[in-house]
């Protein structure tokens, strides 16, 4: 299916340092080698929604790429056993492309089924026998062809990253004595795999697909990439005086300043940069009208006065109509603040090998640069905790964030201290900043953001926007604990630039913990 709204990270740091556009990779000796060494294996404790959580240990064992589809192979066990009929509260299945942001979803049916294995039963359960592996494949668009690796999430236990794709001209072929139908009842176990039927995508299947969306912050600006689009916001309450449309002097530097990145950064097939001036929700929709169309002129102006080159620019005001935070809560001044804005998009250069580009500038903007490393290479665990904090009998271990391409993965645990089941309160909406975005707030994990110490700047929980425009979270949801029982849960954020070696996570209700290693 294409995608209409997809975004994808970038990254911005203060008024004395803000980056705009590009795309680099920060190590000069290529990418590392891809090994195949499937099956690449995950074992943890799943949410179910019976509540029987029970510990899973996940294998792909194959991702083919084929002329038609991604073909994802994998198989199921439970290695202390399943009791009763139950469902896997993950998110769906997903692959992402780290380096451009790209999803790609299952291919399902009118009904919602997925194609691939048949559920015996035709209602999407597949019966489960104690020391018995279930055998799965799922489809999923194509992947380019430049995409060698990919970042799985689905299973619950996290994101599987540095998943190889395998090239091949067919498929593996399907079972050809499938035997799931015939052991359905938990007393007539097989002495076998369990495999099932495959039904391979025809004309009524359809994926979605979209793109990573990002929300980076700070006190002057943020900024969002869209695919190949960036769209820098830049505070009006920074900007402008109250109720006038002409740029501070202060202003007027930072835009001079843009301008110079984005003679970089802007693509010279598609050189248009569109500028849209929005007001907060005081005032009647005349005045904020003509309010965010003259702020908008007047950043055109000196946008055209520093540009060199064939530019053309459209200009927009929308007065208060697109609101990015809820105006009218607890947080009403800092809602309305955020509203004020005047942003401008363009189409952007993928990547830029100009050494005339400097990274960064003690007096103005630094230079456009999106922040990339390469793919993360699959890891069995999460390395050594990094911070502990603990809060309504439930305790959070924080693991050290790994890089993979555009972002970095956020992986927590939390357990469960009680002798009773615990639905812990994670802040979501309530925790976030003061009039931050509710879109980037929504979730479980809502109220987490990462922020840099050194220059404030604030990464909040990614999105991904889908083709029909929803977005969902890049984050696993969290739903009662039972008692005793861990579980490993996942937050994926824009990545910093190269040199920040730790962060502080804003962990809603548990609190801010400090100096979260960034690992490679």
């Amino acid at each position: 299916m294409v995608r209409t709204r997809p975004i994808a990270a970038t990254a911005l740091l203060t008024m004395g340092s803000l980056l705009l556009g590009g795309c680099t990779l920060f190590e000069d000796d290529g990418p590392p080698p891809v090994e195949e060494e499937f099956p690449y294996t995950r074992e943890g404790r799943i949410f179910q929604d019976t509540g029987n959580d029970e510990v899973m240990r996940f294998s792909i064992t194959a991702l083919e790429r084929t002329p038609e589809h991604t073909v994802l192979h994998y198989e199921v066990d439970y290695p202390d056993g399943f009791v009763g009929a139950n469902r896997n509260l993950a998110m769906p299945n997903t692959l992402v492309d780290p380096i451009t942001g790209r999803v790609y979803r299952e291919y399902v049916d009118p009904d919602g089924l997925k194609y691939g294995s048949v559920s015996p039963n035709g209602d999407g359960l597949y019966p489960v026998h104690d020391g018995v592996t279930n055998e799965y494949r799922r489809y999923f668009p194509p992947l380019p062809d430049e995409v060698g690796q990919v970042t799985f999430v689905g299973s619950g236990l996290g994101a599987m990253t540095g998943i190889p794709v395998q090239d091949v001209d067919e498929e593996q072929p399907a079972p050809e004595n499938p035997n799931g139908a015939d052991h359905l009842s938990p007393d007539n176990p097989p002495s076998e795999n369990l495999t099932f039927e495959n039904r391979p995508p025809d004309d009524d299947a359809e994926a979605e697909e979209g793109w990573v969306e990002s929300f980076v912050d700070s006190e002057v600006a943020s900024i969002t990439r869209d695919g190949d689009t960036e769209t820098i916001s830049l505070h009006s309450d920074v900007m402008f005086e109250f109720d006038e449309s002409e740029l501070t002097a202060d202003a007027e530097e930072v835009v001079r300043e843009a301008a110079q990145s984005m003679t970089h950064s802007v693509s010279p097939d598609d050189p248009e940069i569109t500028v849209v001036g929005h007001t907060d929700g005081i005032g009647s929709d005349s005045y904020n009208q003509n309010l965010s169309e003259e702020r908008a002129e007047t950043v055109r102006d000196l946008l055209q006065e520093e540009l060199e080159g064939n530019y053309t620019y459209l200009v927009e005001g929308r007065g208060s109509t697109e609101p990015i935070a809820v105006e009218g809560g607890d947080d009403d001044e800092e809602a309305r603040a955020r509203n004020r804005r005047v942003e401008f998009s363009y189409q952007v250069v993928e990547s830029t090998d100009d050494e005339d580009v400097e990274e960064d500038t003690s007096d103005g903007l630094g230079v456009a640069q999106r922040t990339v490393h390469w793919p993360a290479p699959f890891a069995e665990d999460h390395g050594d905790v990094a911070a502990t904090a603990e809060r309504d009998d439930v305790r959070l271990d924080v693991y050290p964030l790994r890089r993979d391409g555009s972002y970095v993965i956020g992986t927590i645990s939390l357990t469960n201290t009680t002798d009773e089941p615990v639905l812990p309160n994670m802040g979501g909406l309530e925790d976030r900043e003061a009039g931050g975005p509710d879109q980037f707030s929504s979730g479980s994990l809502g109220g987490f953001q990462l922020l840099d110490p050194e220059t404030d700047l604030v990464r909040y929980v990614s999105q991904m926007t889908l083709d029909d425009g929803r977005t969902a979270n890049f984050a696993e949801e969290v739903h009662e604990l039972q008692p005793g029982n861990t579980y490993d849960l996942v937050a994926v954020f824009p990545a910093p630039p190269a040199e920040v070696e730790d962060l502080t996570l804003r962990a809603g209700p548990f609190g801010e913990l400090e100096e979260i290693p960034v690992e490679d």
